[in-house]
Formats: structure tokens, C-alpha cells, sequence
């Protein structure tokens, strides 16, 4: 019996590709740095990542200082741009999330920087379903080692861990986790046991399989 979710965040709760390219492009203009303009299509393709990495691949080729200088910047203006623009939510997750946290406990686990889970919940106004979260950006650790933590933490028995990407479900199954794949996110997962093409299939799912569902 699943008794708790973990949601990654990017690419399974909501996109922040266009407000996360504003943000960079503000960097580049604000510290003259040359280069091209960010783009959205930049941001999704390393989304998921930690977010050091996720800027040493966009602006490769740069020197030293100035991606030591965008890693910095960049954390705080992508949380400035997603609490200024928003992000877009993906079909059926205010109302699934708000379905779910009354039959489990919601947590969520992501290579994000500090901050910005908390961006997430005051914009989507979702915050209050959530028992607690841990990020790449809080304790420089892994998405298997934060998982872990969420787990070990709030005493999780049988959660789920639900993603988009290859990386999620490489977490899921290292923390010897079941993985719910997220197939309108981001990213393919061939091999996913449990695959969704929309969040209020997932959420109908889960829901069946709630305690005290019959």
C-alpha cells in the first residue's frame, strides 16, 4: 500500500523554461558577459539537472569566471523571474494536487536551487499540501541522497516517487522506490513500469490505490 508521494518538480508539476531564460538573459545583460540569447528551449533541455550543471552545459566555452559568475547570479534571478512571471502548471495538477494531499502525505524532492521550491508553492498556492521537501541547493547532495532524506526523514514506509527523466527514476530505484514516470514532462523513460500521459491520469490512479479506497 503506497502510504506517501514524492514529486520531482520540473517537468512533472509545472515548466519555468521561458521565466528561467528571462532571468539568465537579465544576468548576461546586468554582468556584460557575450553571449547568444537564452532561450527557453536552452533551459528545458538541461532541466532536471543540478543547477551548476545545468549552466556549465547552456554556457559552455565561457571562462572560468564568468560561469563561477552565472552559477552564482543566476540561482537568485531564476527565482526572481518565476516569482515575477510564473510558471506554467501542467493540465490537472491544482486540482490533483489538491485531490491527493487529502488522501496522502506530499513531499518534493528536487535538483533545484534553494529557493525555489519555495517560489513554487507562494505562486501555485499549492504549498500547503506539502509536508516538507529538500533540494540540490540546500545540501549540494545527489536526488538519490535528498530522496533518501525526505524518507528517512519524515519516516516514509511505502512512498512512490513520481518524475519525467531518466535521472528520477535511476533515484527512485537506487532508494528502492517505485517510479511513476511523468511521459508529458521532459524527459523518456522506456523502461518505466507505470508510465502517465497526463497528471489527472496519475492522479486517478493514486487515488485508487489510497488507503481506504475501495
Amino acid at each position: 500500500m503506497i502510504d506517501a508521494i514524492v514529486f520531482d518538480l520540473d517537468g512533472t508539476l509545472w515548466d519555468t523554461s521561458a521565466s528561467c531564460a528571462v532571468g539568465w538573459n537579465r544576468v548576461l545583460a546586468r554582468h556584460r558577459i557575450a553571449f547568444r540569447a537564452i532561450t527557453e528551449h536552452d533551459v528545458r533541455g538541461v532541466t532536471g539537472k543540478p543547477h551548476e550543471q545545468c549552466i556549465r552545459e547552456v554556457f559552455a566555452g565561457l571562462p572560468e569566471a564568468h560561469l563561477l559568475t552565472l552559477i552564482d547570479a543566476t540561482s537568485t534571478a531564476d527565482n526572481e523571474a518565476v516569482a515575477e512571471l510564473g510558471g506554467l502548471m501542467f493540465p490537472g495538477v491544482d486540482a490533483g494536487v489538491r485531490r491527493l494531499s487529502a488522501r496522502y502525505r506530499l513531499f518534493i524532492v528536487s535538483n533545484c536551487q534553494s529557493g525555489y521550491i519555495e517560489v513554487f508553492f507562494q505562486t501555485s498556492r499549492l504549498g500547503g499540501c506539502f509536508k516538507d521537501f529538500e533540494c540540490w541547493g540546500n545540501t549540494g547532495l545527489s536526488k538519490t541522497q535528498n530522496l533518501r532524506v525526505v524518507i528517512e526523514r519524515n519516516r516514509l514506509v511505502h512512498p512512490v516517487f513520481v518524475g519525467d527523466t531518466a535521472a528520477d527514476q535511476t533515484a527512485a530505484r537506487e532508494c528502492g522506490v517505485p517510479f511513476l514516470h511523468a511521459a508529458y514532462g521532459f524527459g523518456d523513460c522506456p523502461d518505466a513500469d507505470n508510465r502517465f500521459a497526463s497528471f489527472s491520469d496519475l492522479t486517478d490512479w493514486l487515488i485508487a490505490r489510497a488507503p481506504g479506497a475501495t
